[in-house]
């Protein structure tokens, strides 16, 4: 496996390939992110992961200093897992000047649920991983493939209809929620919560679950209202400090409509001081 820090050594390391399947990362990889890389493995003819943190998609006050950089256990795991590049830049190699440039999302898919609550991520979001695609097919002769987790399945659309409409010769490939024993979903920020809490953290997941379960037995979309409102109350009485628990369209996140089957339970909320979101599709006849 090759390490590579620079744009031009990236380039040369594929020169000789025609189709990256890329897994773009931050780091502090757990089985989540080598379910992803599994994931490439039968795509493309060269399997490559980046890892940086950027800051772009960070919030006043968020966790951009003391995120976790574990690079060299990262490509120990990278490497194992059947990686064959991994590009690590600098800030000052992926920006070398300030970034005055940048891609904004339409704002009735990012400024909403994630979006409300961290003006400016999806903006951050699709201007890095704009940058890293550009980086690893510029060259491809093939396109390919990049792989991106369900976990963040608002960040998964972004980018899905951001590649669509830009017309880049990349196929967007969704990679499936990996989750511990007790349905936490995995997640680099996991490793801020205590261990009673990272038991508690299940009962994310749980309301979600029996929100689903609500709604596919109602006979009434007006409920949904209702049922969401409930679930932040569960939430808070739990401990948590819930920003949003939402049902919605699975395929542009607005309030279901008549119709619609395809939906998704999305949430996010903090326990102690660890933000965590989650979310879990299913279908409503």
């Amino acid at each position: 496996m090759q390490i590579v820090h620079s744009l031009n050594d990236l380039r040369s390391a594929l020169r000789p390939f025609n189709q990256p399947a890329f897994v773009p990362t931050m780091g502090n990889l757990h089985a989540g992110h080598l379910a992803l890389m599994a994931q490439a493995q039968p795509l493309g003819d060269v399997r490559v992961a980046s890892i940086f943190v950027n800051r772009l998609q960070f919030g006043l006050g968020e966790d951009f200093e003391s995120y976790p950089r574990t690079l060299a256990g990262d490509c120990q795991a990278l490497e194992a897992n059947g990686c064959d590049i991994v590009f690590a830049p600098t800030e000052a190699e992926l920006y070398p000047q300030a970034q005055t440039y940048s891609v904004q999302p339409p704002k009735e898919l990012a400024a909403i649920l994630e979006g409300h609550f961290r003006p400016g991520f999806f903006t951050g979001v699709a201007t890095v991983v704009t940058k890293l695609l550009n980086c690893v097919f510029s060259g491809a002769k093939d396109g390919g493939f990049a792989i991106f987790g369900e976990k963040d399945f608002q960040q998964l659309l972004v980018i899905r209809h951001m590649v669509a409409q830009m017309a880049l010769p990349i196929q967007v490939v969704p990679g499936a929620i990996v989750r511990d024993a007790n349905g936490l979903a995995l997640s680099s920020r996991n490793g801020y919560l205590s261990d009673s809490q990272r038991t508690h953290a299940a009962s994310l997941q749980a309301t979600l679950q029996h929100m689903a379960q609500q709604v596919k037995s109602s006979s009434s979309l007006g409920d949904i209202p209702n049922i969401e409102q409930q679930a932040m109350n569960t939430m808070r009485s739990n401990g948590w400090s819930p920003d949003y628990m939402a049902v919605c369209n699975r395929h542009n996140l607005l309030s279901p409509a008549a119709g619609d089957h395809e939906l998704i339970v999305v949430g996010a909320a903090k326990l102690g001081d660890t933000r965590l979101i989650d979310n879990l599709q299913f279908n409503r006849q």
